[in-house]
């Protein structure tokens, strides 16, 4: 993982946790006391914020450090598997006990 990968996640996760929050960046800027331009320079993978800075924003949104630093598009790839996995169990698991019925009830 280079800088620039570690930038973009941050800012990306930032400007979506600060939309499901219904903030504006003017908003968000002024609840965590940074300016407009700063933190339209991190939500765009341009700057890091200082730990100072990050703990502001995290106190911000109300959420861990950590969740900032999530890849969340390997998380809906891992789900979208777990969907596809679970749906194929259940088609074999209806076909099997159809089997089982008719052969030994049908």
């Amino acid at each position: 993982m280079d800088g620039q990968y570690i930038k973009r996640i941050l800012g990306k996760n930032i400007k979506l946790l600060r939309a499901r929050r219904g903030l504006s960046q003017a908003n968000f800027a002024e609840k965590a006391n940074i300016s407009i331009p700063f933190l339209s320079n991190i939500e765009r993978g341009i700057k890091y914020p200082q730990p100072n800075i990050l703990s502001r924003i995290v106190n911000a949104l109300g959420v861990e450090v950590n969740e900032l630093f999530i890849n969340n598009n390997e998380i809906d790839k891992s789900k979208e598997l777990l969907c596809l996995l679970s749906e194929d169990m259940k088609k074999n698991v209806d076909s099997a006990m159809a089997e089982v019925f008719n052969r030994y009830l049908g």
